[in-house]
């Protein structure tokens, strides 16, 4: 099974990498960055595997870049109090 399949299986795996980017030195606007290109790159490339994916795809799909990168904020801010540190 992959981290795709199940929303709250791929929650803890972005907290996760989030933290270790963090314990790192990664800066919180370097982690945004890379989440909106993750973010751009499901978007055009993976299909959504469930109904929270769905709806991000979609919002993703008729955002401009700038409502993309808030998108990919949002995750981050979501998936911060999350997955081991």
């Amino acid at each position: 099974m992959s981290v795709l399949d199940n929303w709250k299986q791929w929650e803890d795996f972005l907290a996760d990498r989030m933290h270790h980017a963090e314990g790192e030195g990664m800066s919180k606007g370097t982690i945004g960055d890379l989440a909106y290109q993750v973010g751009d790159y499901l978007a055009n490339q993976v299909e959504p595997k469930n109904e929270q994916q769905r709806v991000l795809s979609d919002l993703w799909s008729v955002a401009s870049p700038e409502e993309q990168q808030a998108i990919a904020n949002i995750m981050v801010k979501l998936v911060s109090n999350n997955g081991s540190r």
